[in-house]
């Protein structure tokens, strides 16, 4: 398990956000948390612990009167700390160039892909021609319903015809470099995660999976540790101390180093 440390911008300022309870309409979020610091602090911070394969995510999607605020965020994070993020938010092969050149490490892409509610391969192979597989991080984050992980999209907001399963995750292996899966529906709740998704991730192993959603304890901690197998990196936002949370930064560094296979 490797700890992988999140920016998420939104409406131009660095946040935690209940996911679950974020819309387009009115750019609007349940925040917890708004921090002071811009996400070039954040990012440097990083930088300075040597923490490498964190996310940037833009929370605002092209169009939005807030989106060149926040993609000015991102690009201040990926100056700061060039090859040690990914960045997400309304990435397609038009724009990816730009991002990589500012920095990011990976793209990551989801509306892209699934559109409409279903994968397109052919914009998968554009991406993967466009930045290449070894740069590519395809996110499926998902929300359960009906008793499956259907992933969903455009900020989180639209469902998806596709679930998350092993064999999902064997034919897109050959399009991504790494996984990113948020939890949405415990997303900025620190109330626990998402057990039986962990122990669904932690069974496939094949590629980097980072997980992301709920944790909001050590002992989260130790349950994500045991269902997914030790396989899965975790990222932990409004239940850090960075941002307002009671979970020491420091202390979960020191705990994910001491428990290194």
């Amino acid at each position: 398990m490797e700890f992988r440390p999140c920016i998420d911008i939104h409406n131009g300022r660095v946040k935690q956000i209940v996911g679950s309870s974020l819309k387009d309409q009115g750019s609007y979020a349940e925040e917890n948390f708004v921090a002071g610091q811009d996400a070039a602090y954040y990012a440097s911070l990083y930088k300075k612990d040597g923490i490498r394969g964190g996310h940037i995510i833009l929370l605002n999607p092209p169009g939005s009167e807030y989106y060149e605020a926040t993609k000015a965020q991102a690009m201040g994070a990926l100056f700061a700390y060039p090859g040690g993020m990914q960045v997400g938010g309304g990435i397609t092969p038009s724009n990816a160039a730009q991002f990589l050149d500012a920095g990011a490490s990976h793209v990551i892409v989801t509306s892209y892909v699934f559109k409409d509610g279903r994968i397109h391969y052919d914009n998968l192979d554009r991406l993967k021609k466009a930045v290449g597989r070894e740069r590519l991080v395809l996110d499926l984050s998902c929300r359960r319903r009906e008793g499956s992980y259907y992933i969903v999209t455009d900020r989180w907001q639209r469902f998806t015809q596709e679930t998350v399963t092993l064999e999902l995750l064997d034919s897109l292996s050959d399009y991504a470099d790494e996984f990113l899966i948020h939890a949405v529906d415990v997303e900025g709740k620190a109330s626990g995660i998402e057990t039986e998704l962990a122990g669904l991730l932690g069974s496939w192993g094949k590629l980097p999976v980072t997980y992301a959603g709920g944790i909001g304890s050590f002992e989260d901690l130790v349950t994500l540790r045991t269902y997914g197998q030790n396989r899965l990196n975790v990222t932990i936002g409004s239940a850090l101390d960075l941002f307002g949370g009671r979970m020491a930064y420091q202390e979960v560094l020191k705990y994910i180093q001491d428990t290194a296979v």
